[in-house]
C-alpha cells in the first residue's frame, strides 16, 4: 500500500444519487494510499445535498482536509452549495480536462461530479486528474485573488 503520509487528506461527500459513485471513489482513494474522511451520506435513502456540500466545504475551508470530492446526480447542486462556504472554490467537472483545469487555473479545492452523468471509470479519471494537477499560479493567481476579494466583499455586506 502506498505511503498515505505523503498524500493529502481527502474528504468525500454525496447525496443519495451520488452514493454509489462516492463509495467507488472512496475505495479507490483508500487503495491508492489516501487518508479519506467520509462526510456521508451512507445509503441511497433520500437526503438533501446542501447538507453534505456544507460538511465537505467546511472541512476543507477549516484545513481539516486538503481537498474535497462531492457527488450528486449531476454535480450541479453540490457545486453551487459548496461554493457558498467561504474559502471554497468548487468546480463541476464532467471529464479529465475540466478537472485538471479546475486545479491548474482556478485553484479549486473541491471537485463536484455527477454520478448520473459520468460512468464509474470516468469518475475515477476525473478524481485522479484533479488530485494530480497543481495550481499554475502566474496570471491565474491574479484571477483567484479577485474571486477571494468577491468573497470578502460579500462578507462585509452582511
Amino acid at each position: 500500500m502506498p505511503d498515505s503520509d505523503s498524500k493529502p487528506r481527502i474528504v468525500v461527500g454525496a447525496d443519495h444519487a451520488g452514493f454509489r459513485t462516492k463509495e467507488t471513489i472512496k475505495t479507490f482513494l483508500q487503495n491508492a494510499g489516501y487518508r479519506v474522511e467520509d462526510a456521508g451520506t451512507h445509503s441511497e435513502e433520500s437526503v438533501d445535498y446542501p447538507d453534505f456540500a456544507r460538511a465537505v466545504g467546511e472541512r476543507v475551508a477549516a484545513g481539516s482536509d486538503a481537498l474535497g470530492v462531492l457527488v450528486c446526480g449531476t454535480g450541479i447542486g453540490m457545486s453551487i452549495a459548496a461554493n457558498k462556504v467561504e474559502g471554497i472554490r468548487a468546480a463541476l467537472a464532467h471529464d479529465s480536462l475540466t478537472a485538471r483545469r479546475a486545479r491548474e487555473h482556478n485553484d479549486a479545492n473541491v471537485i463536484a461530479l455527477g454520478g448520473k452523468v459520468v460512468g464509474e471509470d470516468e469518475a475515477l479519471a476525473i478524481v485522479q486528474e484533479f488530485l494530480a494537477a497543481q495550481f499554475a499560479g502566474g496570471r491565474h493567481q491574479r484571477r483567484v485573488d479577485k474571486i477571494s476579494e468577491m468573497d470578502r466583499a460579500r462578507e462585509h455586506q452582511s
